[in-house]
């Protein structure tokens, strides 16, 4: 007869899992988060599955993640650091949205950033991601934002967000964190010349980017070539897979804006899309990149838990084969001395 043991904690059996996800190589060294947008999501209220706090952070820890972006209607402070320690997890970012028009930020975007760094140094997160937040004038012509008659940003509104990052920017530093700027679909930095507008306006050290190789590609542009073209300046990265056919309908105008295309599930898991994954992590892998890796999708047909975990062995498998291609002797698991594969 077999003596029974105690179930592993969830501490414990995520532990096993990261161990056995886990790949060598020059990637070897950048940490996995995830988004909570895929359980509750921020910017659309009905594909908000109602979940808890602690049910989305046992989810993320239990699917093989080492942390995760500040999700709706977490803890702050003590109590999220608390809650993050209790599953093994890292306050991997904040993200923080910039009210705006064509004339720049509103007059309390620097009030509204400012309290997201609050959340950022009281949970002892690594990173603020700073974009744009949606409007009804650009999500009507996400995806096909290069059209002559897409509102952008005055001369006047570039001098006003340009104003504020400097600012967002040296209070973060100050505070310990990091910043990085994510361009976004249905934002007023979306495409590939406002991206590039952007990177000559400002200081490379002063704010790098958050590349988000989903809302690149829905902006028109390559993430492989964006990757290339910035380099170090691209210091966190987004990854999210974009759905073809959804896609197609943006750019052909058959889905009318962002927001109905995040309804009809625009980003997928990986592995499912478009996104040339290993040509992404090759790039990375050139420059031994070590910041984190987001896994990212904004919603999702099957339950969040089964998409997250989906992209979490996607990635391990394609940081394998980019390891395995780089030369790396052992790109398997670090460790397996609990058993956990036998």
């Amino acid at each position: 007869m077999i003596a029974s043991s105690p179930a592993p904690s969830i501490v414990e059996q995520a532990t096993r899992l990261r161990r056995r996800l886990a790949v060598g190589g020059p990637l070897g060294g950048a940490p996995i988060g995830t988004v909570p947008i895929l359980w509750n999501n921020v910017d659309v209220a009905d594909l908000r599955l109602g979940a808890d706090a602690g049910t989305v952070l046992d989810d993320i820890a239990r699917t093989g993640y080492d942390g995760c972006q500040l999700g709706l209607g977490f803890p702050d402070g003590d109590d999220l650091r608390a809650s993050l320690r209790t599953r093994g997890l890292r306050l991997a970012e904040v993200y923080a949205s910039i009210p705006a028009s064509v004339d720049g930020p509103t007059s309390d975007a620097l009030g509204d950033v400012r309290e997201r760094v609050r959340l950022l140094r009281g949970g002892g997160g690594d990173v603020l991601c700073i974009a744009f937040d949606g409007s009804p004038d650009r999500d009507a012509f996400a995806g096909r934002a290069s059209n002559p008659e897409t509102p952008r940003l005055t001369d006047d509104g570039w001098a006003r967000t340009i104003e504020l990052l400097e600012t967002i920017a040296a209070e973060t530093r100050a505070g310990g964190a990091r910043i990085a700027f994510h361009p976004h679909a249905g934002t007023y930095i979306e495409t590939p010349d406002e991206i590039e507008r952007m990177a000559g306006s400002i200081d490379a050290a002063a704010l790098p980017f958050c590349l988000d190789v989903g809302h690149h590609i829905v902006g028109g542009g390559d993430p492989v070539a964006a990757l290339r073209q910035y380099g170090e300046r691209v210091s966190h990265v987004h990854l999210k897979d974009v759905d073809p056919e959804v896609l197609a309908g943006l750019r052909d105008g058959t889905v009318g804006t962002f927001g109905t295309a995040i309804r009809q599930r625009l980003f997928t898991e990986l592995g499912a899309g478009v996104l040339d994954l290993d040509a992404i992590l090759a790039v990375l892998a050139e420059r031994r990149y070590a910041g984190w890796l987001m896994v990212e999708q904004d919603s999702g047909w099957p339950p969040p838990a089964e998409s997250a975990a989906i992209g979490r062995r996607v990635l391990a498998a394609a940081l394998r084969r980019v390891a395995i291609a780089s030369g790396c002797a052992d790109a398997g698991p670090t460790d397996d001395r609990d058993g956990a594969g036998r």
